[in-house]
C-alpha cells in the first residue's frame, strides 16, 4: 500500500483531487461521494516522511538534524512551511528566539543561561 500512495502523491503533485469511492477491506462494502482527505494525506511523500520522522523523535529538532543530516534553521523553516498547511489548528504562543534554543538544543549554553537570556531579550 505505502508504495501505491507514493505513486499517488507523486501524480497528483500537491494539486487538490477528489476521493470518489472507499471500499472497506475487511468486508468489502463501498461507499460512494465526495471524501475530503485529511490535511497529512495532501502532503507530498518526503513530507509525509519529515511527519513521521519528527513524530517519532517526539519533536527533537537535534535528532531531526542528525536524522537529515541539516541544520536547525533548515529543520525549522521546514516545520513553518508544514504547518501552514494545518491552518484549522490555532497555537497562540509568544515566540522564543532560535537562537537561544539553538544553543541550548546544542547544549552550547546551559538551561540557566537559556533562561536568562530569555529574559533579557523580552526586556
Amino acid at each position: 500500500m505505502p508504495q501505491e500512495w507514493n505513486k499517488l502523491t507523486e501524480l497528483t503533485a500537491g494539486r487538490p483531487f477528489v476521493v470518489e469511492r472507499v471500499r472497506f477491506t475487511e468486508t468489502g462494502i463501498a461507499i460512494e461521494g465526495e471524501f475530503e482527505l485529511p490535511v497529512v494525506c495532501t502532503l507530498s511523500a518526503d513530507d509525509q516522511v519529515f511527519l513521521a520522522a519528527f513524530i517519532r523523535s517526539h519533536g527533537s529538532i537535534k535528532k531531526m538534524e542528525d536524522f537529515f543530516g541539516v541544520s536547525y534553521p533548515t529543520i525549522k523553516n521546514r516545520l513553518n512551511r508544514l504547518a501552514g498547511k494545518f491552518d484549522f489548528i490555532e497555537i497562540e504562543a509568544e515566540p522564543i528566539p532560535e537562537g537561544t534554543l539553538d544553543l541550548l538544543d546544542r547544549g552550547e549554553i546551559s538551561v540557566e543561561e537559556a533562561l536568562k537570556r530569555l529574559k533579557e531579550e523580552r526586556g
